[in-house]
Order: structure tokens, then C-alpha cells, then sequence
């Protein structure tokens, strides 16, 4: 009777034990592909920066009168989120097209290559902010549910919010940016 007492105990903490292991591994799982995403978009950011930058030495070239992309070009020395910068970088392309349009000097050969390599960028960029969320919404949803929350609370894991800053569990309601 002893015996049967002690093993149900050893089946019992040897399942627990089991389902905290594989529990753990699938949070570290989402949290090393959460990271790897957030450095490729980091990366890609740093790389449309440069990318506009020399677009803007081209477009200074051409259009003597007024720096367009002094604002955007001072981002570098600025402390903003990823997602801030990138919203400045579209804005930034955004207006780089519409100089294009207005001067026909800026349509080139050397220019389109750059403004290729930023619509590649882009597409990079979308594919990775797209998996940075999917995997956060699923490591988030981990952190949400019994019994998953108890091996995220003894292991700290805190909800994370999405590409875009978003905090879903939060209580501002109005945090939708145009």
C-alpha cells in the first residue's frame, strides 16, 4: 500500500516535472524567435536609414533650396522605439517619392536602385514585423493561460506588447496610431 502511495507521488511530480520542462522550452522557444525578429528589423531599419540617407545626398544635389530630410536624418541622434523610427523612415520614403515625382532630374538609374533596395527593405520589414507578432501573440497567449502562467510567473515572464508598441492587456483604450 505504501509502495502504490509512493509511486502515484513519483508519477505525479515526474508529470509535473515533464509539463514544467516542456512548458519552459516552448516560452524560451518564442522569446529566441521574438528576439531574432527584433534584431533583423533592427537591422533592416539601420540599413533604410542608410539607404535614405544617400537618397538624400542625390535629392540635395538636385534640389538646392530646401533640405527636405534634415528632420528625418536627424533621427539617428534621437533615443525613439524601432517602431517610431520605422513610421519616420516611411515618412521620410513617403517624401522621397514625391520629390522624385516633382523632379524629373532625380529620375535615374542610380536613384531607382535606391529606391528599389528601400522597397526591398520594406518588404523585409513587413515579413518581420509580422512574425515578431505572430510569436509574441502566441508567447503572450503561454503567459495568459492556466496552467501556463504559473511556469511564466515562476520563470518572470511579463506579456509582451506587439511590434507597433501596443500593450493589449493595458488600460488605454485610445493607444491606435494614424
Amino acid at each position: 500500500m505504501i509502495w502504490t502511495i509512493i509511486l502515484i507521488i513519483i508519477i505525479i511530480l515526474g508529470s509535473l516535472g515533464i509539463f514544467y520542462v516542456i512548458t519552459y522550452n516552448t516560452i524560451i522557444t518564442y522569446k529566441i524567435k521574438i528576439e531574432k525578429a527584433e534584431g533583423i528589423i533592427d537591422e533592416d531599419l539601420r540599413k533604410k536609414y542608410d539607404t535614405i540617407a544617400k537618397a538624400n545626398g542625390m535629392i540635395k544635389k538636385v534640389v538646392t533650396k530646401k533640405d527636405y530630410l534634415k528632420e528625418y536624418m536627424e533621427l539617428k541622434d534621437k533615443k525613439i522605439s524601432n517602431y517610431d523610427l520605422d513610421r519616420k523612415l516611411t515618412e521620410a520614403h513617403n517624401l522621397i517619392l514625391e520629390l522624385k515625382n516633382d523632379h524629373s532630374e532625380l529620375d535615374n538609374k542610380e536613384f531607382n536602385k535606391l529606391l528599389k533596395e528601400i522597397d526591398q527593405i520594406n518588404e523585409d520589414l513587413v515579413s518581420c514585423k509580422t512574425y515578431y507578432n505572430k510569436n509574441t501573440s502566441e508567447l503572450n497567449k503561454i503567459i495568459q493561460k492556466i496552467p501556463t502562467n504559473i511556469v511564466a510567473k515562476i520563470n518572470r515572464c511579463r506579456i509582451k506588447p506587439f511590434f507597433d508598441g501596443k500593450n493589449m492587456q493595458d488600460a488605454v483604450v485610445d493607444d491606435f496610431k494614424l
